[in-house]
């Protein structure tokens, strides 16, 4: 009983530094849309490690310069090619709860993707131990991988 006691107490003081990201393609519009849920703290200081503050009080998803804000942030972490084009997406929609932030972004594409590279830099300059899951899902195609700081991309071939 003691083990498992202090074990729930090393749990509570050691913080998981972990993202989750789905990317599903919509083959009726040709397009994907993108789920990323992560920590609204860990957001706060990367966004502060990498030069701009955000204002927590009045953060949320029907703030638009809340969402502009998120908006930047994913543009220069979250970067997707399909068949090697660069996709520009738009964030739609955010929501919190807690200290979570999930966000839906769409990307136009105009061909069925054969290959999806995912590059996610979500706090990996914050993080040594950052995990980045990642799903992809094409047709009958699904395949996952974790990112981390030493590994930020991931090239997914389609079958």
């Amino acid at each position: 009983m003691f083990k498992i006691l202090l074990f729930s107490f090393w749990l509570a003081l050691h913080p998981v530094h972990v993202t989750l990201t789905s990317i599903d393609y919509i083959p009726e519009s040709d397009s994907f849309k993108v789920f990323i849920r992560m920590y609204f703290d860990d957001f706060l200081l990367d966004c502060k490690l990498n030069g701009y503050e955000i204002q927590k009080e009045g953060f949320s998803g029907s703030n638009s310069s809340s969402m502009e804000a998120m908006e930047k942030y994913l543009k220069s972490k979250v970067l997707i090619k399909v068949n090697d084009k660069q996709l520009s997406g738009k964030l739609q929609d955010m929501n919190m709860i807690d200290n979570e932030v999930s966000m839906n972004i769409g990307f136009v594409n105009r061909k069925k993707p054969k290959t999806i590279t995912v590059k996610n830099l979500i706090m990996t300059g914050l993080y040594n131990d950052q995990a980045n899951m990642i799903i992809v899902r094409v047709d009958d195609f699904e395949e996952g991988v974790k990112l981390t700081s030493e590994l930020t991309e991931q090239t997914f071939k389609i079958k």
